[in-house]
């Protein structure tokens, strides 16, 4: 993987599928964080197409190999033979586009024929490559091979850069958080229906806690808002109100609309003593309370305790009884700064 540094040219194609920088609210990447970004302005991430060799043998993670071990695995046998029909299709049609080369799916010497994308074509396959930043990077597998090619490659897991999912983003462990994931987030007219079903949702429980539970609507808005560690106790609620209703409509920390009114609805649906603990965790890394280290673990800045690899850990290890005193410790020193 290497850094460059070059012009940024605004990719013209629009397309549903894009790749878009993704960043942890929980983990300090040099502030950036602070501002939806992954990297500086005009700062790119390059990386070749993965590759795992052995015995010599070069074996790139395309998703477009029928004998690699995760198509062979499937157990199913209706699955997996559907699987390698449609790496077949994809596979000839790329053949018929870049090479010109006519190969028929079903023909049983189908990858002896196969003249550029066979698999261990060392001199095609490493020049295939992902140039990101922080602007969306538009796919079109429609109408651009190339693009076709790194769509596959991205959700066989060919790029450490880009997730395939937002989900799969998500769940990484903490030393393995990508900088990028792939959205294929498309608004149909059915999806614009349920985005503005679940916004209305969420701006009704916003009511709700605003008008009954201004407490909780505080824990809220500081754990699903990026910048929400400026609330503090002397906050007005009408000011928190405002600040969620317009994350609710996506003119936030998230754009998208319907996400954001799902991590409303989500920190909602939890309770207290989750949410608190959740916002003290999430306070205590944004004022440098506990860090992260090399080693990829977050530690207690002060007392070197071992917390966990990321958020979820390191709230199980606050509800441990046996760690009560460092919950106290992280409480008090979080609460000054609520209480400033």
């Amino acid at each position: 993987m290497s850094f460059t540094l070059i012009e940024n040219n605004a990719a013209t194609k629009r397309s549903p599928i894009m790749i878009k920088p993704y960043f942890d609210r929980q983990v300090n990447n040099l502030g950036l964080e602070k501002y939806g970004m992954v990297l500086y302005d005009r700062v790119y991430h390059q990386e070749q197409l993965a590759c795992i060799e052995h015995n010599g043998v070069k074996r790139y993670v395309t998703g477009l190999n029928e004998f690699a071990p995760d198509i062979k695995n499937i157990r199913d046998e209706e699955e997996r033979d559907a699987k390698v029909k449609e790496i077949r299709t994809v596979v000839a049609q790329l053949e018929r586009e870049l090479a010109a080369n006519v190969v028929e799916t079903d023909d049983k010497d189908f990858w002896a024929k196969i003249k550029l994308l066979r698999p261990d074509n060392d001199e095609f396959w490493s020049k295939i490559e992902l140039k990101c930043g922080n602007e969306p990077l538009y796919l079109d597998p429609v109408n651009d091979p190339y693009d076709l090619i790194k769509l596959y490659a991205i959700n066989a897991g060919g790029f450490s850069i880009v997730a395939k999912s937002l989900e799969d983003a998500r769940t990484r462990p903490f030393n393995k958080i990508p900088k990028f994931y792939l959205d294929k987030f498309e608004e149909t007219v059915s999806t614009k229906t349920e985005t503005k079903k679940l916004r209305n949702k969420a701006l009704s429980e916003l009511q709700k806690l605003f008008d009954k539970n201004t407490s909780k609507l505080f824990y809220v808005a500081k754990l699903v808002e990026a910048s929400g560690s400026q609330y503090r106790k002397s906050t007005p609620n009408d000011l928190i109100y405002d600040s969620m209703d317009k994350f609710i409509m996506g003119d936030g920390s998230e754009k998208n609309a319907a996400r954001a009114s799902q991590m409303f609805l989500d920190a909602c649906n939890q309770d207290m003593e989750m949410l608190k603990l959740r916002s003290i965790v999430k306070d205590a890394a944004y004022f440098k309370v506990i860090t992260a280290k090399s080693d990829g673990f977050i530690y207690h800045k002060d007392k070197g305790a071992l917390l966990g690899r990321n958020q979820a850990d390191i709230v199980e290890y606050l509800k441990n009884p046996l760690n009560e005193e460092i919950l106290i410790d992280l409480q008090k020193r979080v609460e000054q700064y609520w209480n400033h």
